[in-house]
This record gives C-alpha cells, sequence and structure tokens, in this order.
C-alpha cells in the first residue's frame, strides 16, 4: 500500500487557539510530568526579498548528465510584492505550568515528533535530560538522519523548558558565558558568483564587519574545464577584492570527487582559504582522509554526522582539521556538547553548521573560543537568515559581525503578534 505523510490542522477550538506568550515559571519541588508535545504551523508575509540574483549550488547528484543544469548566468529572485510564508515550532508543556518552545523545525521532521516522540515523552520528567535523550536514542534503532533530527528538535524544546524552570538562559545552564556576543562569518548560500555581483555582495558583507565569508561552488566535475576554472577564478576574484584580512571559507557541498577536490585544493591554496567545506559525502570518510594528505588547505566538513560515534570516527581518522556538527542535526545541544569536548582531544576548532541559530549561538556562548572560536550566519537566504525567524520578536540578527547572547530564559523565542497572521496546532497522519 502507498503511504503519504502529511500534516492536517486539528479541528475546532484547538486550531483557532492562540500561542500564549511563555514565560519563567516559578520553581516547583519535585518532579514535573510531560503532558503534551505540540506542532505549532505560524503563517504570514514576509516582504520581498533583497536576493538579486540567485545562484544555484553544486549538488552531488550533479552527476548524471540529465539531471545536472548546464553553466549558465544566476537567475532572478528579487520579489516585488509580499511572500506568503510559514514555520514550525515544537512547544512542550508540563503538568506544573512549565513549558519549553523551540524552532523554526522542518515539517518532514515535525512528523518524527509527532508520530514516534510524542507518545514517548507523556509523562516522563523534562528535567532529566540525560535519561530522556539516552532512552529517545535507544527507542529506535533506525537513529540516523531524520529521526536524529527529531531528537534534536526535543532535546533542544527540553533546553528551553529547563531554561525557563531555572530562569536561566541556556547558556548559563551549560557553564557559560564565555564571552559577551559571539562572531559571525558570512554564509553566502544561494548568491550569485558571477563576478560583478560577487564582488559588490562581498564588499558589502565586509562592511558590515564580517571577518570571514565562505562563498559555494556553482559548478562540480560534471562540467568540465570551464566550470572548473570559473571555480578557481571565483576564489581569485574573492581574494582579490576582500585583501589578505578576511578569512575565505569554499563549501563545494559533497559534489565533488577525489581527484577533483584535490587538483582544485591545489589550485586555490595560493589564496589562503580558511577552509574547504565537505567536498563529499559523508560515508566517505577516506576520501576526507586522502585529501588532507594531498594539501595544504584545511578540510571541514561534519553537518551531516549523526551522533558523537560519527564525529569521533572523523576525529581519530585525522579526517578534517574543522568540524562542523549542527546542533538541530546531530542529537541536538545534548549531544553537541559531548562533541566539542571529543574534539577539545584532537585539537579539532568546532564551528557548527547554522541550520538554526538558537542552540547554535548558546552552545557557542558556553564553550571556550579555543573550541567554537566562530559562528555560521546565513545571510540574505530566502528560507534563513532574517526570513527563517522573521516571526519572532527577538530575531537573531548580526551588529558588526557579532550575535550578542540574549538575557531571557531559556532560548528566549517569542512570537511576534504583528507578524503573525493564523497560527494552529498540527498533527501528522498516515493513508
Amino acid at each position: 500500500m502507498h503511504r503519504r505523510t502529511f500534516f492536517r490542522t486539528l479541528p475546532g477550538a484547538l486550531a483557532a487557539r492562540q500561542l500564549p506568550a511563555l514565560a519563567p515559571a516559578a520553581p516547583v519541588n519535585g518532579k514535573l510530568k510531560i503532558t503534551a508535545v505540540e506542532i505549532w504551523r505560524v503563517e504570514g508575509h514576509r516582504p520581498p526579498s533583497r536576493i538579486v540574483h540567485h545562484q544555484r549550488i553544486s549538488r552531488p547528484i550533479d552527476t548524471y548528465d540529465d539531471i545536472r543544469p548546464p553553466i549558465a548566468p544566476p537567475g532572478p529572485a528579487a520579489d516585488d510584492k509580499p511572500v506568503p510564508a510559514s514555520a514550525m515550532y515544537v512547544r512542550i508543556k508540563t503538568d506544573a505550568g512549565v513549558e519549553g518552545f523551540y524552532g523554526p523545525v522542518f515539517p518532514y521532521v515535525c512528523v518524527v515528533i509527532d508520530q514516534q516522540l510524542k507518545p514517548f515523552l507523556i509523562g516522563k520528567d523534562p528535567l532529566a535530560g540525560e535519561m530522556l535523550w539516552d532512552q529517545m536514542y535507544r527507542n529506535n534503532p533506525h537513529s540516523q538522519g531524520t529521526y536524529f533530527m527529531a531528537l534534536s528538535a526535543v532535546d533542544n524544546t527540553l533546553w528551553d523548558l529547563r531554561g525557563r524552570y531555572y530562569n536561566a538562559p541556556v547558556y548559563r545552564l551549560l557553564g557559560g558565558p564565555t564571552r559577551g556576543g559571539v562572531e559571525c562569518y558570512a554564509s553566502c548560500i544561494d548568491l550569485s558568483v558571477e563576478p560583478e555581483e560577487m564582488t559588490a555582495l562581498a564588499l558589502d558583507f565586509k562592511k558590515q564587519g564580517f571577518r570571514h565569508e565562505k562563498w559555494f561552488l556553482a559548478y562540480g566535475p560534471g562540467h568540465g574545464a570551464e566550470g572548473f576554472r570559473r571555480n578557481v577564478e571565483m576564489v581569485r576574484i574573492l581574494r582579490r577584492t576582500l585583501g589578505d584580512d578576511i578569512g575565505i571559507m569554499i563549501d563545494t557541498w559533497m559534489s565533488l570527487d577525489l581527484n577533483y577536490a584535490a587538483q582544485f585544493a591545489q589550485q586555490i591554496e595560493e589564496f589562503r582559504p580558511r577552509w574547504m567545506e565537505e567536498p563529499f559525502l559523508a560515508d566517505e570518510i577516506q576520501s576526507f582522509v586522502e585529501l588532507r594528505k594531498r594539501t595544504k588547505v584545511p578540510i571541514a566538513s561534519g553537518e551531516h554526522l549523526y551522533g558523537r560515534w560519527a564525529a569521533a570516527k572523523y576525529l581519530s581518522a585525522g579526517a578534517i582539521d574543522v568540524l562542523q556538527t549542527d546542533a538541530d542535526w546531530t542529537g541536538g545541544i545534548s549531544e553537541l556538547v559531548k562533541i566539542c569536548a571529543i574534539a577539545s582531544q584532537y585539537g579539532v576548532p568546532v564551528i557548527p553548521h547554522g541550520d538554526c541559530l538558537h542552540a547554535m549561538l548558546h552552545v557557542i556562548g558556553s564553550q571556550s573560543p579555543h573550541v567554537c572560536p566562530i559562528m555560521e550566519y546565513m545571510v540574505n537566504r530566502l528560507n534563513s537568515g532574517q526570513w527563517k525567524y522573521y516571526f519572532e520578536k527577538h530575531a537573531l540578527i548580526p551588529a558588526g559581525g557579532k550575535i550578542a547572547l540574549p538575557d531571557r530564559p531559556g532560548f528566549g523565542i517569542e512570537l511576534d503578534p504583528a507578524r503573525v497572521e493564523r497560527q494552529t496546532v498540527v498533527t501528522s497522519s498516515w493513508s
């Protein structure tokens, strides 16, 4: 039987209920019990994007001729009117009125939370974080990929709940702060790499205070010699444009093979990139090991590694110079702090992939700058950056290339009623 997954709005008053403001709860003696795990969808219209052109990045599937697009200028991406927008958040309630709230979360991750983790969590003690993480991990023998992302979302929501319970920011519960604010690098996914437009954007980000910029390859091995030349030229232009005082990182998003990656790395060594990111699919660990032998360019990866065990394999194999495990994907804050401890034994910095800023900011703000020096900020991306947090009152936006550590309990996520046109509790079904 064919199965498909979808979300539906709950009927009646529940669907129309407004999400009340979450406030710190008074300390409660004894155990708490989780009484509800809810998925909230908020909807509205965001302003037009400031992106002028959208450039598709090189992808692993581009190895197929019938899928790989030809070399071409970027297409228009600017909007001239408000754009429909939506986001999903997780809310966990307890019998004592203490709640946790976290997001945005991918819709397909919410399905796993709703169907697999919600029934397991009801009645559990939300303050028993280590036990709950281990039980959620052991509850599913297929705990990789989307399940780990769902586990991460729940774990992060529980950290928010505990922060509200203890009336403290999450980074305080983790032992921070280690600094007043966290430095960001400008992650330029989807932006044009055509020389004139890229130059203007790169200089603008430098002017905004970003001391490091990461740009993405538009072409892979299937684009032949011309694509290779354009990739090298992109790095050359960036270094010439930004000068020697700005760090340059190159993201290849798993789209290369070993020989291509080695030749490309050797060609860009003279431009001193801070790192070359994710040249291969995550399972190809031996290719990472071999590439490090063939180039002086530091190699970064880890956003598609799930759990401390996968990260430890990379570290023990000497496969990477920078580890990029994501708090929203690798198992949540509980797992990321363990990974930081393991990485510190190898002298490898952890610079998490920036899918969701809230958890990442609090972890980095609790770690030594030697372990977690900077964080990723995706600039001007349609589904990230400012737009990803469009519905929030306190969206995390850099000023002078840094994001200040908030002093609100938990993560301090609060929706802005002026931007939310509709908010509903949703649940998933199988058919």
